[in-house]
């Protein structure tokens, strides 16, 4: 009997990520398979349910919910800034990608949603909040706990 999945196992998982639309947002071909520890928090809550009970070699596809993937798009993540306060090269434009540095020295990414009036309207949402994910993932490896 082959052994599935459990929280505390160490996996291997090959994957791709879409939108609805079919788009690819993400995927691990042609680089070393995404690898994690079940149970641990390391990815997205969707994402590590779907894989317990899997098997080795075994294929699955899933839809997961903003809810179950990088949650909804909070408003509170939205920063309005008075454009005088950004740097002037270069002139910030909707859509524009920043990396910003928090106060405890980590970088987070945002984008310029608008520049209107003197205000520049940044997101720091992450870039998938909000959006129903499908991920098509086989398991090519699982080291188990202990």
């Amino acid at each position: 009997m082959k052994r599935t999945i459990q929280n505390g196992d160490s996996i291997k998982v090959e994957y791709t990520g879409t939108f609805a639309n079919g788009e690819v947002f993400d995927s691990s071909a042609g680089r070393e398979p995404l690898e994690f520890t079940v149970g641990k928090g390391e990815v997205i809550p969707g994402f590590e349910r779907a894989v317990v009970d899997m098997e080795v070699q075994e294929e699955k596809t899933f839809t997961l919910k903003a809810d179950d993937a990088y949650g909804p798009v909070r408003k509170e993540m939205m920063l309005e800034v008075p454009q005088h306060q950004m740097p002037a090269t270069p002139e910030p434009e909707a859509g524009m990608e920043l990396v910003l540095r928090a106060q405890d020295g980590s970088e987070v990414s945002a984008r310029i949603i608008k520049v209107d009036q003197g205000i520049v309207t940044i997101d720091v949402n992450h870039p998938l909040a909000g959006k129903e994910l499908t991920f098509k993932i086989k398991v090519v490896a699982v080291t188990p706990a202990g």
